[in-house]
């Protein structure tokens, strides 16, 4: 029988739902009584009387407040009416009850004079919509002629615009956090308006109170009467360029306000010419526009630029730049640039650049490079680079690095490299898959080569040999780099009084395994070192290829041995007292390549350390 009841009940559930859900929420009744009980607590219960769901802002409700009343079969509208004054509405939405504050809607109001002007004035005052205070600092703006203004600390605004043919015009109010507001006007008479604004509610402070033992309810369903809200914060990317460099010194205050206000807003014109970024053909809105030819004699601040720029000093953009920008001192893009950019002294790109950058000090991307970049002093890309790089002093990316990097001084890529390396001092990557020339080369791991005189490869071929030869019986080396290539510098000695023999050099080695165990190995080593026989005037040079088969005996040791032949240069034509003698010493077959070059088969032998 029990199971016969649950079954029917099972049947009859989606039905009593419907019923329950198509009785509308507001117009429920309910009884209740409460006494000094938290606001927040009261519309838990309400949700847990009536089965559904309370929506509503925390920043609008004080949810402490102590709530008292007694409610007998009233309906939950007439119940939220009690808990809230006039200043409050109530919206019914699927399951849920959005609780808001009541606009004060302010109407519209223009005051016409009678006659018909060639440039008429529209003027007013912006208010708060919930609150009914004065918004200063609000943009009002018509997009057609790109006239605007800002309200003041009373929240008015006066803008003169051009008469046209047209009867209506539109006007846009808009406002960092604020709604934005279209109003139309008639054109060709002075006026006067008041305009209300609605604050955009932040998502973060929204409350959902939910009834228990309920099923979830869906979301809250978007009807077509539904305010869109456009949000607005200062992070947005149009506003970065500001932020940055010279931008923050050489823009006003109030430009960046009508940035701020306007970051959503932009338009295309195909000419404009500036002075200064304050004075130009598109005046205020100079900065919400993209244009095919920008000229600004001393510097401009424009939305992009689709063709060519040209600025006597400095350009800032806040959007893309294609094709062509050139300033006497810096250019500054908030987005991307494709094309040429050139500078005396400084570019700033936020976004990617793809083609050519060059600028007499420093180039700074934070985007991706795909091209070339030249730097007099320094280019710095935090993203990867696809191309070139080519500085006085350094170059610096981040990310991977595809192609070839040349610095006076250094070279830097914190990722990968595929491709070349050159610096006049040290290279460092985390990862090399290609090639590094410099005095000194540095990096984390390799499976490329590096040609220097100190390689260091973090996680790769490092060894200590001590060793023996036919010149100097007691040398030392140490090897760095990776087992495809690894340098070598070393130093020797013959210690005997009457002998004596010192040697200096650099080399470089590879490691080649001879069987699938890696216990035995085959090192060419090619080497050139100094020899000191008791005199700097003369020039003793040994160059000397030794092939040694390396046994390894555990993880950090390992024996060499293996035959060499050494090609010796020397204008030295008489010893020294207490220095060795001729070079080799005798018992071992020379052959004369020429009066200062001669060459013989030798040996060496040693062990490995690491």
């Amino acid at each position: 029988m029990k199971h016969i009841i649950r079954f029917g009940f099972t049947l009859l559930l989606p039905f009593i739902c419907l019923v329950s859900k198509g009785q509308a929420s507001l117009a429920k009744k309910i009884s209740l009584e409460v006494s000094r009980q938290r606001m927040d607590n009261v519309l838990e219960i309400l949700s847990n009387k009536a089965g559904f769901y309370f929506s509503y802002n925390s920043n609008i409700i004080k949810k402490d407040s102590l709530v008292s009343f007694n409610a007998s079969n009233k309906s939950v509208k007439e119940v939220l009416s009690i808990l809230f004054n006039n200043t409050y509405e109530f919206r019914e939405s699927g399951n849920y009850i959005i609780i808001r504050k009541a606009p004060i809607r302010m109407t519209l109001v223009t005051q016409k004079s009678s006659a018909v002007e060639k440039v008429y004035a529209v003027s007013g005052f912006v208010y708060d919509d919930q609150t009914g205070s004065a918004i200063n600092e609000a943009s009002i703006y018509e997009k057609k002629f790109l006239s605007s203004a800002l309200t003041n600390n009373d929240g008015f605004f006066k803008l003169k615009l051009k008469s046209s043919k047209a009867s209506v015009a539109e006007l846009t109010i808009s406002k960092a956090f604020y709604e934005d507001t279209t109003v139309k006007i008639a054109t060709r008479y002075n006026q006067q308006l008041t305009i209300a604004l609605m604050p955009v509610e932040e998502e973060a402070n929204n409350v959902i109170v939910k009834p228990e033992n309920i099923l979830e309810a869906d979301p809250i369903p978007v009807k077509t009467d539904t305010i869109i809200i456009r949000k607005q914060t200062a992070g947005s990317d149009t506003l970065k360029v500001e932020r940055s460099g010279l931008a923050k010194l050489l823009l006003s205050g109030k430009q960046k306000v009508r940035s701020l206000n306007l970051n959503k807003f932009f338009t295309t014109r195909p000419i404009q010419v500036s002075f200064t970024p304050a004075i130009g053909t598109h005046g205020k809105m100079s900065a919400q526009v993209v244009n095919n030819f920008s000229l600004n004699v001393l510097g401009g601040y424009t939305g992009g630029t689709n063709g060519l720029e040209i600025g006597g000093l400095f350009n800032i953009d806040k959007k893309n730049v294609q094709y062509v920008q050139a300033a006497g001192i810096f250019n500054s893009v908030g987005g991307r640039v494709k094309g040429l950019q050139v500078a005396g002294i400084n570019n700033l790109v936020l976004d990617g650049v793809f083609g050519l950058q060059a600028a007499g000090i420093n180039n700074m991307v934070k985007g991706k490079m795909k091209g070339l970049q030249i730097g007099g002093v320094y280019n710095h890309v935090t993203d990867s680079v696809r191309g070139m790089q080519v500085a006085g002093v350094a170059n610096f990316s981040r990310k991977k690095t595809n192609g070839l990097q040349v610095g006076g001084v250094a070279n830097i890529s914190s990722g990968q490299i595929d491709g070349v390396q050159i610096a006049g001092l040290v290279n460092y990557a985390k990862k090399l898959k290609g090639l590094q020339i410099a005095v000194i080369n540095i990096a984390d791991s390799s499976e490329g080569y590096s040609i220097g005189l100190i390689n260091i490869v973090l996680k790769g071929y490092h060894k200590i040999s001590f060793y023996t030869n036919e010149i100097t019986p007691v040398n030392a080396a140490f090897k760095s780099g990776n087992s495809r290539l690894y340098s070598i510098l070393s130093g020797g000695l013959r210690a005997s009084d009457s002998n004596r023999v010192y040697a200096f050099g650099y080399g470089l080695g590879s490691e080649i395994p001879l069987d699938k165990k890696k216990t035995f190995f085959l090192n060419p080593e090619l080497s050139c070192q100094y020899l000191y026989l008791g005199s700097w005037d003369y020039t003793n040079i040994v160059n000397r290829l030794n092939l040694n088969v390396n046994v390894k005996l555990g993880k950090y040791i390992s024996l060499f041995a293996g035959p060499s032949y050494t090609v010796y240069t020397s204008d030295q034509k008489a010893g020294n007292n207490g220095y060795l003698f001729p070079i080799p010493p005798s018992g071992y077959t020379t052959h004369k390549y020429s009066n200062k070059v001669t060459g013989w088969i030798g040996w060496n032998a040693g062990i490995n350390i690491f």
